[in-house]
């Protein structure tokens, strides 16, 4: 089984060659270094192979291999074809050019826990879909990034804007893994330009952290409220 050390102390070769991981997955080594992880397998009597992208920082990661592995080996046994998937992805995602649309594939596909993705989805359909929906992603710069967080801030939502930021440098990062030439807005922004808070000298609790968890889900709905009651009048 791979594992990261080993994956960078792969060495290239005059020909290209695979190393096995698990679950049939492997890691094809090209001569100019390149690793992509990949997987063989059968479909209606034909021989396919689905690339699930290249190993690295521009890439994706080991455990992100894994996980795309497991659920190409369960379109595979459900009769659908990662590889054929793959490619009407890539097409969608061709024409998806505005970042509303690129949000909205990142928080569909993306892997996450659902209480996050619920908590991600809340943030982004309330904070940043109606200011920036339909614009192109080159459209958004640092400084409209920045500004925006600071209007999140002075509503008295710090913990929310730094929320944002992170969520549009996911989106970005989303965009750029699957071919966009963009640059990331978030990248310039620091979380510590956006708020600053009192640091604690101990960690929280598992109650204190669901008090707390609670207390934004809270904040969230009495925000929607408030913003329903202002378009009613």
């Amino acid at each position: 089984m791979l594992t990261d050390v080993a994956l960078k102390n792969l060495k290239s070769k005059e020909k290209p060659y695979k190393i096995t991981d698990r679950d049939g997955m492997y890691v094809h080594v090209s001569p100019g270094g390149t690793l992509s992880f990949r997987l063989d397998y059968r479909l209606n009597g034909r021989r396919e192979t689905v690339n699930f992208g290249k190993y690295g920082r521009d890439g994706i990661s080991l455990l992100r291999a894994r996980e795309m592995c497991l659920d190409a080996k369960r379109a595979v046994r459900e009769g659908r074809s990662p590889a054929i998937e793959k490619q009407r992805d890539k097409r969608r995602l061709k024409e998806a050019k505005s970042f509303g649309q690129f949000g909205e594939r990142w928080l569909s596909s993306d892997v996450m826990a659902e209480s996050t993705r619920a908590m991600r989805k809340s943030i982004f359909e309330r904070d940043l879909l109606p200011a920036w929906r339909n614009r192109l992603l080159t459209e958004i710069e640092p400084d409209d990034l920045r500004a925006h967080c600071a209007k999140i801030v002075a509503r008295g939502a710090p913990a929310t804007a730094i929320h944002v930021r992170d969520i549009v440098k996911q989106i970005y990062g989303f965009a750029i893994l699957h071919g966009e030439k963009v640059a990331n807005p978030a990248d310039d922004v620091g979380p510590s330009s956006i708020a600053h808070f009192v640091p604690r000298d101990r960690s929280l609790s598992p109650t204190e952290i669901r008090i707390m968890l609670k207390q934004l889900e809270h904040d969230l709905g009495r925000d929607r409220l408030r913003e329903r009651s202002v378009d009613d009048s």
